[in-house]
């Protein structure tokens, strides 16, 4: 018995997709103060209702700054990083249903020099970020700098999700790169003098990674962010988009991160790990602290 054509597939994918417009019309109207602190009850149900990503989130900060924290603390660290959540999602619809400057006027940038900078080397620039703040609207914000993007993407499994996505990103104006297809795309934007934006904080498969300190933990990291940069010679600029006490969102963009002296991969992929880590201890409730970091392990270590 066959299953359903791809032209139904499509038919449900649409449905689902304006069924999600219509819920997200309400919190994309709310004043921006009272929409995040209904974002903050929305991550509060998932929290409920997430146990096995509430599990893992906890896991990972008793692995990772358990020595640094009560119990207690853990567990409220791990509840504001779900409420955090839940502010992005409520923001994703204001950013998704309304012109585009209702959100950015919400940003400001700091450092946008280092940019300037680096892309004046005419080499494009590799943009190192992560899971952290509102990182989809970072992919907006970049418009603030005058710089064109790009960002490396991995599809969604589910393909409603995966169509919202791609629309809410093309919304930006940035280039949308595939991962499976990445080297050879990057490599053309870099040369026509495009920014691209990686997200590295996720965890790597053992033929992709290499396994550097994470929070003082061995986490399999992607080595292609380094090669890159070795390769073409593109500087490799930290960005990430911090929210503020004030609700306000800070594009925080960083010096250059110099490659070693010896080329080695290793190493590099250590120093992007190391600034990713310091924008999290600023303020780590704002860092996916759901996603299974450490699941790929050394050969011979303990699970």
């Amino acid at each position: 018995m066959s299953g359903p054509s791809p032209r139904a597939g499509r038919v449900a994918a649409t449905v689902g997709l304006w069924g999600l417009l219509l819920v997200g019309w309400v919190p994309a109207h709310l004043p921006p103060a009272i929409g995040l602190a209904v974002g903050r009850r929305v991550g509060d149900a998932l929290w409920w209702l997430l146990p096995r990503r509430r599990r893992v989130a906890l896991d990972n900060i008793r692995l990772s700054l358990g020595r640094e924290m009560a119990p207690e603390e853990v567990r409220r660290l791990g509840r504001r990083s779900f409420q955090h959540l839940g502010m992005n999602l409520v923001e994703a619809c204001r950013y998704f249903l309304r012109p585009t400057d209702v959100m950015l006027s919400r940003v400001r940038v700091e450092g946008a020099e280092h940019l300037r900078s680096a892309a004046a080397q005419g080499r494009g620039v590799l943009i190192l970020t992560a899971h952290y703040g509102n990182w989809e609207l970072l992919a907006a914000a970049h418009g603030l700098t005058g710089l064109p993007l790009s960002i490396v993407i991995r599809p969604l499994d589910h393909p409603v999700l995966d169509d919202l996505a791609v629309r809410f990103r093309r919304r930006c104006g940035a280039e949308l790169i595939v991962k499976r297809q990445a080297v050879r795309e990057v490599l053309q934007a870099l040369r026509r003098g495009r920014m691209v934006g990686i997200l590295l904080d996720q965890n790597a498969t053992r033929a992709e990674g290499v396994f550097v300190p994470f929070f003082g933990v061995p986490a399999s990291t992607s080595k292609g962010l380094a090669v890159l940069a070795l390769r073409t010679g593109a500087p490799v600029v930290p960005v990430f988009l911090r929210r503020e006490p004030d609700g306000h969102h800070c594009m925080d963009v960083r010096p250059p991160l110099l490659p070693p002296s010896d080329g080695d991969v290793g190493a590099y992929t250590a120093t992007f790990n190391l600034a990713i880590e310091a924008a999290i201890r600023r303020a780590p409730e704002q860092w996916l602290w759901m996603h299974a970091r450490w699941r790929t392990r050394p050969r011979g270590s303990a699970s």
